[in-house]
């Protein structure tokens, strides 16, 4: 008698599909967004980067969007870039303040202006920013009548250019003057020349001194600039500062420090002996002694410096992974079917190799904002008429003890913004180190 052998279990398999297990970059991504410092940052530059794109529509004095002669145009644009502004407004000749130009030369044309009146290239006064403003007790349908509606009367001893916001026709409203009355300015913050006998006087106070109702941040010392204007189109600069700059240092740095890792030899010596050679020279020297040969530096070129001598941390770092990388198997295997070097360099080991090289790359943008902020001081940065946060240091440094707005508002922004991308530079170092990685758990 035979006994047949029990049937050995099999399990049974899962129902549903099996969750595949996250790669090395989600996994990143997820220990990133737990530390809520490199979170903070990392929300601090991209608000930074939306101030940037939409700063001729928070502050300025050209028309974000308006209608001239029948058709419609964006003038903020021309902040941007002055090709960006369509030539027509050239053409014509407009003059500042731009809504008296485009009111005298098309009655019937309207237009919407940026949330903040104020110009980060020339000086806004009281006069101009209370001559936009709409009578005070004018109402909506008064601001919307045509002009043909008004009643007759004798004509007002100043042109009076309606509501920006709502009056096409820039008729003056029916019983009301073109101009509000001394000391009714529509002011939230209060009548600014309260108990001042010389409105002359008070008006050059506004104008030149500490921040007030109508330059909240102060203004320049020498050119009466609006300082919040300045560092809200100064946020521009420093963006294009830090990634432009850091591009350009990444591509030299990748570029040299791929080849003498992977190819080595005579080549990988020359390239170590170039990179030592630019570290032991001080770069704020360095920069100094390149910007002295160039007249007159553009801020394109002040980057291009910048840039060409900030890439040896990123070459020593790709170098020594490419070093690690070119012995494993994969690159071996790549090698056997026939792909070329650029190809094995940038097709098959950068992408394993970008991890540690990511934090030397944010690192870099916080430190090529300071540095251009210095060069600034020194009086070696921006052009005068770039708005720069650097700039606004400089022109408050002969004068820090009465012009103290100068130093704390650019002051602040430049330390919040090297400290956004350092707290994103920690939290990518920690999140993509596996030896970190092991020592938080």
């Amino acid at each position: 008698m035979s006994l047949a052998p029990a049937p050995i279990p099999t399990a049974t398999a899962p129902r549903g599909k099996v969750r595949p297990a996250p790669g090395f970059w989600s996994d990143a991504w997820r220990r990133f967004c737990r530390k809520p410092f490199a979170m903070a940052g990392l929300i601090y530059v991209v608000l930074l980067g939306v101030v940037a794109l939409a700063a001729p529509a928070i502050v300025g004095t050209k028309p974000v969007i308006c209608r001239y002669r029948g058709n419609i145009y964006f003038p903020c644009l021309g902040y941007l870039h002055p090709r960006l502004e369509n030539p027509i407004f050239r053409r014509d000749k407009f003059r500042n303040p731009f809504y008296k130009s485009l009111q005298e030369k098309d009655p019937q044309s309207w237009a919407i202006y940026p949330l903040i009146y104020q110009d980060p290239e020339r000086r806004v006064g009281k006069d101009e920013v209370d001559g936009l403003r709409p009578p005070k007790g004018a109402t909506a349908s008064s601001l919307t009548a045509p002009a043909a509606q008004s009643s007759p009367g004798p004509p007002a001893t100043e042109p009076s250019f309606g509501d920006p916001f709502g009056n096409p026709s820039g008729a003056p409203p029916e019983g009301t003057t073109p101009q509000p009355a001394p000391g009714e300015f529509g002011n939230p913050f209060g009548d600014p020349f309260a108990g001042n006998a010389d409105p002359t006087a008070a008006e050059k106070d506004i104008d030149d001194g500490p921040p007030n109702a109508y330059h909240w941040m102060g203004v320049a010392n020498a050119n009466r600039i609006d300082v919040l204007a300045i560092i809200v189109h100064g946020t521009k600069i420093a963006m294009l500062i830090g990634f432009v700059t850091v591009g350009i240092a990444a591509v030299i740095g990748i570029t040299l420090g791929a080849i003498a890792g992977y190819v080595g030899g005579w080549i990988d010596i020359i390239i170590s002996r170039l990179t030592e050679f630019f570290m032991s020279i001080p770069v704020l020297i360095l920069i100094i002694a390149l910007l002295a040969v160039i007249n007159k530096p553009s801020i394109w070129q002040i980057m291009l410096v910048l840039g060409v001598t900030g890439w040896t941390s990123i070459c020593r770092l790709t170098r020594g992974e490419f070093m690690k990388l070119r012995t494993l198997e994969y690159v071996t295997a790549a090698r056997a079917l026939g792909a070329n070097v650029p190809r094995i360099l940038f097709r098959h080991i950068l992408p394993n190799a970008m991890a540690p090289v990511l934090v030397p790359i944010t690192f870099g943008i916080a430190g090529a904002i300071l540095t251009e902020s210095g060069l600034s001081l020194l009086g070696l940065g921006s052009p005068p008429d770039t708005p720069s946060w650097g700039g606004l240091l400089n022109r408050g440094r002969e004068n820090f003890e009465t012009m103290w707005w100068l130093i704390l508002f650019p002051g602040i922004a430049i330390f919040t913004t090297v400290l956004a991308y350092n707290l994103i530079g920690e939290g990518l170092q920690e999140a993509t180190d596996p030896r970190l990685r092991e020592g938080t758990k």
